[in-house]
Formats: C-alpha cells, sequence, structure tokens
C-alpha cells in the first residue's frame, strides 16, 4: 500500500479549508503589526546602563529616613534648581560645601529659585556614606522680586 493518497473514482479532489480570519494560524494573524519603523539605531549602551544613584524619598531606606528625621534643622539659600532635572543645590548658611537636594525631598507650595531662603535636614547618600543630600526642604522665605512657580504650574509674583 502507498502511503499517497488515491482520489477516488468519480469524485473531485477535495482542498483543505482556508483557515478563517480569527483563527491563530490565518494569514492575517502571522503579519506584524503595523507599527513606524525607527530609523535611528539602539543606543550601544543600552545592556550597560545602571539605575539612577541618586537617593530618592521613594527609595531611601527607612532607617536612613528616621535617622534624618532625628537630625537638626539646618539653614541655606538656594543657589540652584531645575525642575526640569529634578534636583539642585543649597547653599548653607554656616558655609561649606553646597548640598544637593532632589525634587522629591522639597516639601510646600512653590518651586524653589535662586536665592529662597529654605530650612533644611541632612540625609547621607549611599553608597559610600561620604556626601550628603537635603531632605524635609522647606522654603521659609521667597526671594523677594522674584516670580515663583507652583508645582500646578501658575506663577505668582513675590
Amino acid at each position: 500500500m502507498s502511503s499517497r493518497a488515491t482520489p477516488i473514482q468519480g469524485s473531485r479532489p477535495v482542498t483543505p479549508p482556508l483557515p478563517s480570519a480569527g483563527s491563530p494560524h490565518s494569514p492575517e494573524s502571522l503579519k506584524l503589526p503595523s507599527c513606524r519603523h525607527r530609523d535611528r539605531s539602539p543606543s550601544p549602551m543600552r545592556g550597560y546602563l545602571v539605575p539612577s544613584p541618586l537617593p530618592t524619598r521613594r527609595n531611601r531606606t527607612c532607617s536612613a529616613t528616621a535617622r534624618a528625621a532625628e537630625g537638626p534643622v539646618f539653614t541655606g539659600v538656594c543657589k540652584y534648581f531645575s525642575r526640569s532635572k529634578g534636583h539642585g543645590f543649597i547653599t548653607p548658611s554656616d558655609g561649606g560645601n553646597d548640598i544637593f537636594v532632589h525634587i522629591s525631598d522639597i516639601e510646600g507650595e512653590y518651586v524653589p529659585v535662586e536665592g529662597d531662603e529654605m530650612s533644611y535636614k541632612v540625609c547621607s547618600i549611599p553608597p559610600k556614606h561620604e556626601k550628603i543630600q537635603a531632605v524635609e526642604v522647606t522654603i521659609t522665605h521667597l526671594n523677594p522680586g522674584t516670580k515663583h512657580e507652583t508645582w500646578a504650574g501658575h506663577v505668582v509674583s513675590s
């Protein structure tokens, strides 16, 4: 007996039915989704990217937050703050190096601008804990004569 099927005399050959459009094996379902082709190549550093080293309020440990909350309150003046970058620096009133401040650590209604007086506590920055950053930052006095923006985007003159 041969492995080939022989047609029966007097009948016409039977073709398999075409898969329906909803079938997982239909030609339409095997096509890639139509999306815009990206002309640029992926970054060569894509496989080497590391998480951001900037400690934010969200990824700070509970013990670091507790230590900062127990510490003294310092005062200083805003040297620089970029809302788009999400960080800035405070110049301490008692002198010393500028202190880093992350956007997530600023409490209050206004976005800091250069010259605003601020109060803050400090927390060490991992992994070596050699540097410090400002936490629980509040603006105590707005810099007079400058326009201040609220976090909602409204501009207020002071």
